[in-house]
């Protein structure tokens, strides 16, 4: 636990960048502003698929198609982690745990958030309603989709394809992931404050360490996984390019030196960073 006391602050002062002017707005005033845009961003990404266009529709067709696609890797992928399972450091495997769980992710969060509102920060503000406004959108839509696709968990003993929908039992809430869900939330909100590409690698590294010993575990199909990083990005980058089309945190957007994109192909399958 005392690696989340000690995340907190460091990303804090990562992100820490001095202001030309002092913000002279009270504290309950800042809280208030983050407060509501933080609905506001809710709002916009949960309201979206009404303004969708063409393109949209066809990204979500590939965003479908490719899961399905991958679906013919997991029992494959699932046979190779299970054999070398034990050769996963359980550091790493406990790190997936702790940090994918609900409590310790909005707890690191709120630390992050008090530090951003104490020193009023903007940057570290807004880079933490950015976290959890998008939190609170790709939970809301994974708590449903859960229990509406009802896919049984690897460890089972029941097979990739077997769904029981709208059962309320564990064994079929695989998909999609939700300690994937949240750390990509956190690490794709937390990269694109950056324009070192070196360092946004070492973030999406650190985020990935949850996914993977979710494969590790047993607890998860690599469909799963693929399909909640996709989410995670798409969520975020939404709510991200509303927050600075409002023009709700005066401070400039940074170069997109990442560029998040799905791919199906002979070779390829599910998202790709490229930069």
């Amino acid at each position: 636990m005392c690696l989340f006391g000690l995340t907190t602050p460091l990303v804090a002062q990562t992100l820490d960048t001095p202001s030309k002017v002092k913000d002279s707005s009270s504290i309950w005033d800042l809280m208030k502003h983050d407060a509501q845009f933080t609905v506001k961003g809710v709002a916009h990404s949960l309201t979206r698929p009404v303004h969708w266009k063409g393109k949209d529709y066809a990204t979500l067709g590939m965003l479908v198609a490719g899961t399905a696609t991958l679906s013919l890797a997991d029992e494959p992928i699932r046979d190779w982690s299970q054999q070398n399972s034990g050769d996963y450091p359980k550091i790493l495997r406990d790190y997936g745990w702790y940090f994918g769980s609900p409590q310790n992710y909005f707890a690191l969060n709120a630390g992050l958030y008090t530090f951003g509102l104490l020193t009023k920060n903007e940057k570290v503000r807004k880079t933490s309603v950015l976290i959890i406004s998008s939190s609170i959108t790709t939970g809301l839509l994974q708590s449903f989709t859960k229990t509406a696709v009802g896919r049984a968990r690897p460890g089972s003993g029941f097979d990739n394809y077997t769904f029981n929908p709208f059962s309320g039992e564990a064994t079929y809430r695989s998909f999609p992931s939700g300690h994937t869900i949240l750390s990509v939330t956190m690490a794709h909100s937390i990269a694109k404050q950056f324009d070192n590409t070196w360092v946004k690698i070492g973030i999406y590294t650190i985020g990935a360490l949850p996914p993977i010993s979710r494969v590790i575990d047993d607890a998860h199909w690599i469909t799963d996984i693929a399909f909640s990083t996709a989410l995670s990005i798409i969520v975020v980058d939404c709510i991200d390019n509303y927050l600075f089309k409002e023009e709700a945190y005066d401070y400039p957007r940074q170069k997109k030196l990442i560029s998040w994109n799905l791919r199906f192909g002979g070779n390829q399958i599910g998202v790709v960073g490229t930069f």
